[in-house]
Order: C-alpha cells, then sequence, then structure tokens
C-alpha cells in the first residue's frame, strides 16, 4: 500500500510541476508575453490588431477585440482600419514616384503649379511641404469630415499667415500633404486613390488599402468607438467611410490621413520598401533621410511622410503614428534591427492605448520587460466610481483612479467636463457639484474650474456658493481680459442684484 501511495504521490507530483513548468515556459515565449498582455488589455476595453515581424519571423498577427461590437464581429489580422497619419507615406511615395519619372522635382517651387500662389508662399518648395517646413499653420483649412473642394483649400491655404518664412524650421501641419495631393493630381492627371492604388496597392496586392473606394465584405471594417461622457457609456461612430463626403469635396480629408488599410497590407507595404519594389534605393533614401528636426533637443526628426530617429541601443527607426480622434495607428520599424511593429485600434482608451507598438518593441528588446496592462479610459472609470459610490465619498475617487491607471488626476478637463454635464444637463445633479468642487481642490489655483463650479452653483440658484466661487475665480484671474473673468464679473452683478 505504501509503494502504492509513493508512486501515486510521486505521478501527482510530476503532473503538477509539468503543468506548472507548461504555463512558465508559455508566458516565457515571446509571442505568449505579447498576447498576453493585449489580451488581458482587452478586458479593459483595448480593440485593435497587431503585427510583430522580427528578421522576417512573424512573431504575431491578431486581432483583439471587436471590429463591430454589435454584431459581435471580432478584429482580426485582416480587419480594416482607418490608419490616420500613417497615410502621409502613401502621399510622399507618390511625390517620389513622379520624381522618378521625371515629372516634378522635390526642389520645386509650388508657384510652377499654382500661379495663384501669393508672394509669401510661391518660393515654397515641394521639399518644404513634405518636411514641414513650409511656414503654414497647423490651423489651416478645416474639419477634416466637413465638405471642402480642391478650391476652397486652396484659398485657405493661400489665404492663411505663414507663422515664419518658409524653411525657416519644423512645425506638423496637415494642410502641406494636402496640397502635396493637390500636386500629384494635377502632375499625374489622376485623381489621388486611382494614382495610388494604380501604382502601388495593386501591383503588391494591397486589395484592403485604400481611401474611399472599398471591393471587399463591408463586415470588415472595423467601427471606431469613442466614449460619451455625458451619459457615460460607449458609442459606436461608424466606420470612415460614412464621414467622409461622397463627392469630391473631401480636400480638408485628402493626403493627410483617412486611408485604410490591414497590419498586412502595411506589412506588405513594408517589405515592397524594403525590396526597392516601388522607389529606388536611392530614393528611398531620400524619403527615410533624417532632412529637418522636429524638436529643439534634435531627439526627432522628419523624413518625407516618416519620423525618423534611434533606439537605446542607437540604431535607426523610421516611424509613423495618425489618429482621427477615433482611430489609432502605429507603424514602427527598427530598420537595423529588422523589426516591424504594426498596431491598429478602433478605439482610443488612454495614453497607453497609444503606446502599444513601443510597449511591445521594449518586450521585443528586453526578454525582462513586462509592459503594465492598458487600464480603463479615465472617463468611464470616473462614472465606474460615481455608480457605485454615493457624493459625499467624492474625496475618494482620486485614490480609485491612481489605483486604477497608475497616475494622479493630471487632466483639468476630466472632472470639469463630466461634472458640468451633470448639472446643467439634470442629471446627478449632487454628483456633478461634488465632481466641480473636487476639481478646484485638486487644482486650487485655476481660476477657470473655480468659474465652472460658480456656473454649478448658478444653474442650482444656490446664491451663496455661486457667489463666493465666482469671486474667487476673477480673484485668481491673472488677465483682466481673461473670459472667466469677465464671466465671473457679470455673474456677480446679477446675483446681487437679485
Amino acid at each position: 500500500m505504501k509503494t502504492k501511495f509513493l508512486k501515486a504521490l510521486f505521478l501527482l507530483l510530476t503532473v503538477g510541476y509539468t503543468v506548472i513548468a507548461q504555463e512558465r515556459l508559455k508566458y516565457n515565449t515571446l509571442e505568449d508575453k505579447i498576447d498576453n498582455y493585449l489580451s488581458q488589455s482587452v478586458v479593459n476595453g483595448y480593440s485593435g490588431s497587431v503585427l510583430v515581424v522580427k528578421k522576417g519571423e512573424v512573431i504575431l498577427s491578431k486581432g483583439y477585440g471587436w471590429a463591430d461590437r454589435s454584431k459581435k464581429v471580432p478584429n482580426s489580422s485582416s480587419t480594416v482600419f482607418n490608419i490616420g497619419s500613417v497615410t502621409k507615406q502613401f502621399t510622399a511615395a507618390a511625390i517620389l514616384k513622379l520624381m522618378e519619372g521625371e515629372k516634378l522635382e522635390v526642389s520645386d517651387k509650388i508657384e510652377k503649379y499654382f500661379p495663384q500662389a501669393p508672394s509669401d508662399k510661391k518660393d515654397i518648395t515641394i521639399h518644404q511641404l513634405l518636411t514641414h517646413t513650409s511656414g503654414i499653420s497647423p490651423s489651416t483649412g478645416g474639419f477634416r469630415y466637413d465638405k471642402a473642394s480642391k478650391e476652397t483649400f486652396l484659398n485657405d491655404f493661400f489665404g492663411a499667415e505663414l507663422m515664419y518664412g518658409p524653411g525657416t524650421k519644423h512645425t506638423y501641419a496637415n494642410a502641406n500633404y494636402i496640397l502635396l495631393t493637390a500636386i500629384i493630381e494635377q502632375v499625374a492627371q489622376q485623381d489621388y486613390e486611382t494614382y495610388l492604388r494604380k501604382n502601388f496597392w495593386a501591383p503588391l496586392q494591397m486589395d484592403h488599402t485604400g481611401y474611399k473606394g472599398i471591393a471587399f465584405d463591408s463586415e470588415q471594417l472595423a467601427h471606431g468607438y469613442y466614449f460619451h461622457y455625458t451619459d457615460g457609456e460607449w458609442r459606436d461612430w461608424g466606420t470612415t467611410q460614412e464621414h467622409l463626403p461622397y463627392n469630391n469635396e473631401h480636400w480638408y480629408s485628402i493626403g493627410k490621413g483617412d486611408i485604410y488599410s490591414t497590419v498586412e497590407d502595411l506589412y506588405t507595404w513594408h517589405l515592397a520598401l524594403e525590396n526597392n519594389k516601388v522607389l529606388s534605393a536611392e530614393t528611398k533614401r531620400l524619403m527615410q533621410e533624417a532632412h529637418v528636426p522636429e524638436n529643439e533637443t534634435e531627439t526627432s526628426f522628419y523624413g518625407y511622410g516618416w519620423a525618423i530617429f534611434n533606439s537605446r541601443s542607437n540604431s535607426k527607426i523610421v516611424a509613423h503614428n495618425g489618429s482621427n480622434g477615433i482611430y489609432f495607428a502605429d507603424f514602427l520599424r527598427f530598420v537595423e534591427d529588422d523589426l516591424v511593429i504594426i498596431a491598429l485600434s478602433n478605439i482610443i482608451l488612454n495614453q497607453q492605448s497609444e503606446n502599444v507598438a513601443w510597449e511591445i518593441a521594449s518586450m521585443v528588446m528586453d526578454k525582462e520587460y513586462r509592459p503594465k496592462t492598458i487600464p480603463k479610459n479615465t472617463y468611464e472609470l470616473v462614472f465606474d466610481f460615481i455608480r457605485n459610490n454615493p457624493p459625499e465619498k467624492a474625496d475618494e475617487l482620486s485614490q480609485f483612479i491612481e489605483d486604477k491607471t497608475g497616475a494622479p488626476i493630471n487632466d483639468k478637463a476630466l472632472l470639469n467636463r463630466i461634472g458640468f454635464k451633470q448639472v446643467s444637463e439634470n442629471r446627478d445633479t449632487d454628483w456633478g457639484i461634488s465632481l466641480l468642487k473636487l476639481n478646484t481642490h485638486l487644482f486650487p489655483g485655476d481660476g477657470n474650474l473655480w468659474d465652472s463650479l460658480g456656473e454649478g452653483y448658478y444653474v442650482l440658484n444656490d446664491r451663496a456658493n455661486a457667489i463666493e466661487s465666482f469671486a474667487k475665480a476673477i480673484e485668481l484671474g491673472s488677465d483682466t481680459n481673461c473670459y472667466w473673468c469677465k464671466n465671473g464679473k457679470k455673474r456677480l452683478e446679477e446675483l446681487k442684484n437679485k
């Protein structure tokens, strides 16, 4: 009996050790480390597709979360996302392709293509547009999904005041790449999407990359999602194609962003660049050259449609990210380490959800690195707290947020937006006032927040507290022309006359 017992115990321990060893082995493989990080983040709302390739070996190519929540369509490696400003590399490549065909030169001045260009802009070169050194302001042009003809945009561009002389320094501005698109269409005598499809996407069989036209199952398009902080719920924004103008009045969007693609197609594009299939080696070098510094410390540079910088080991990184405020895309190419990481998402939770590609890069480069799970959206966390606690516990909210996100509340707008909406729309007014009060405790020197608290009390007809809050706002106003000072003085006069 003793022998049988010992044998049984040995088998039990052996099996148990084997299971533990297998579990440890599982999470010691890079693929499963990355997958575990992303899968745990899905619980908090992360949603997207990720591809990681090291030295030609696909480490991970997988979707996470939902492409369409209502229809329960999951994200996959073939799901189609809006790639935001990752679009700019295709616009730059189109310009360089035309250069290779001797149709233009990057040294050309825009007066050559637009004789109507005013004197302060006529000498802007294509190179300066490509590197964001034209001097044009980031505010030039309208909202990306508003209707605007090419003529409307050109009038905006040529009528705008330059921030500084062309070629002086780098300031990232989308209008540069919209103007490049107008040049592409004029020189190629084709519309932007047709030129890109004919010269790049079709030859490379990038069948799920485009701008407006789609020729595949629309269920492959990922819906974008955003948190509605008035109602405290996630909303379906739909797809980009539902927001772009149906006609050709898309000139606040085109060329700078809103191309759609998949992680698979973008990896195909990377391989084509690496193997000089779409641009010559010399042209590719020009595209990926660190032309101008993006910052004063010169730790980051801009090429043509790519940002250029060095890794911790001083190897070259060619990368770009992009977003329309709903989707987020990151395309990292460690060209000397032969590492590619592409992360596309149809939801933005927080800064951590925008750092996915970089966190994965750290995991690849450092075997001991363990990223923290992406937390929930902070607005959602506030609603989680207020739905489960009375307003009397408002002073515990800050610690709750810090425990969940790893950082204290540092966004002054967070509680201000939620609190004022709760009061002004007569929802949970007790919690609304509590949030506004808490915000003034967290940031006591901000007059604007005291003005918001005063407005909250004003809406609730709490005269005494409204007067006290507006007086505090005025006291903190360093500028006599500050807008909250004017509002506070107006409200005080009104309240004192009641």
